[in-house]
């Protein structure tokens, strides 16, 4: 009996290495910084992965953009040194054209709107579409990425007040467009540019959400934020092609169960937070402006017009969404 207890002792610490020895560290990077919807549902994501794999996978998180920009963790993805990521639609759209039905401007007629889009078959469907291209990128559900709305050094009031603004956007040619249409000039640039940008004239302005532009402090540059909601923009959890593959069926079923947990958590996360964001940014004394939005519809006509000819049904799909 001793000698069989010596034994299964002395197999224990062999059995955790067996087990250390196939676990997965995954990596997941984001822009945002802790505490940001995204980043918070992320590691609620990984924590959930961890337990119900018994550890085989074991999860990293790397936020405020520390791995890199969104477009350089992307191309770290592809290569599989980061496996995990929440990434935007503007920057996905250049390489998975399918995606910019999403991308074009007041596609989307408010954010419940959207919400039930990509909860629905359009969402999986432009999902599936992401994770069947070239890409090198499986996507796993989708997160709020909010409304975006202007934010200004001077107050746009109504269109003609944006004529000539150098406005900073996502590097997606019909976010510059849209922008141009509008009568502003639409500037690509990384999120960890426009603070600098804003404060040194670069730009004169950018567009985004509330808790966008509370977390990266672009307030105390830009005091007017006009509400504009020109994009609604979902934005995918993805991961590496190279690391999927790595999965065995149950992992990957495991880990898309996560992803669609984590994005009915990142939503609840989102709606605290952009109210929070936006009684934070008016006591630090940011206008919030109420604009009349027909003509800002009506002036990125054209861009609709261009870029959804191919998209037709999949719009009215869109359209028909209650």
């Amino acid at each position: 009996m001793n000698f069989k207890r010596t034994l299964l002792i002395a197999a224990l610490p062999l059995a955790f290495l067996a087990q250390a020895a196939h676990a997965l560290d995954i990596k997941i990077a984001d822009i945002h910084p802790k505490g940001y919807p995204t980043v918070v549902a992320e590691e609620s994501m990984g924590k959930t992965l961890e337990k119900e794999s018994n550890g085989e996978l074991k999860f990293k998180y790397f936020p405020g953009g520390v791995l890199g920009s969104e477009k350089e963790v992307i191309e770290q993805m592809q290569a599989g040194a980061i496996q995990m990521s929440r990434v935007s639609l503007g920057i996905v759209g250049p390489v998975v054209p399918d995606v910019n039905v999403f991308n074009m401007p007041f596609i989307f007629r408010d954010q419940a709107h959207m919400r039930a889009v990509i909860d629905g078959e359009v969402g999986d469907a432009i999902l599936d579409r992401i994770t069947n291209s070239e890409f090198g990128l499986v996507a796993l559900a989708w997160m709020d990425g909010g409304t975006r709305n202007l934010y200004t050094k001077k107050p746009v009031r109504k269109l003609e007040d944006l004529k000539g603004m150098k406005i900073r956007v996502q590097g997606n040619p019909m976010f510059i467009e849209t922008i141009n249409a509008m009568g502003g000039n639409g500037i690509a640039m990384d999120t960890g540019e426009i603070f600098s940008a804003l404060q040194t004239g670069v730009i004169d302005g950018a567009e985004n959400n509330p808790p966008t532009m509370l977390e990266h402090n672009h307030y105390q540059n830009a005091k007017f934020y006009s509400l504009t909601g020109h994009l609604i923009l979902p934005e995918p959890i993805v991961m590496s092609k190279i690391t999927w593959n790595k999965l065995t069926p149950e992992q990957q079923d495991m880990v898309k169960k996560a992803a669609k947990a984590a994005q009915a958590e990142e939503r609840v996360l989102w709606d605290k937070k952009s109210t929070a964001s936006e009684e934070k940014l008016k006591a630090a004394g940011v206008e919030f402006i109420t604009v009349d939005k027909k003509p800002f519809y009506d002036a990125t006509a054209p861009i609709r017009a261009k870029y959804g000819a191919p998209y037709a049904d999949l719009i009215k799909r869109i359209e028909a969404v209650q």
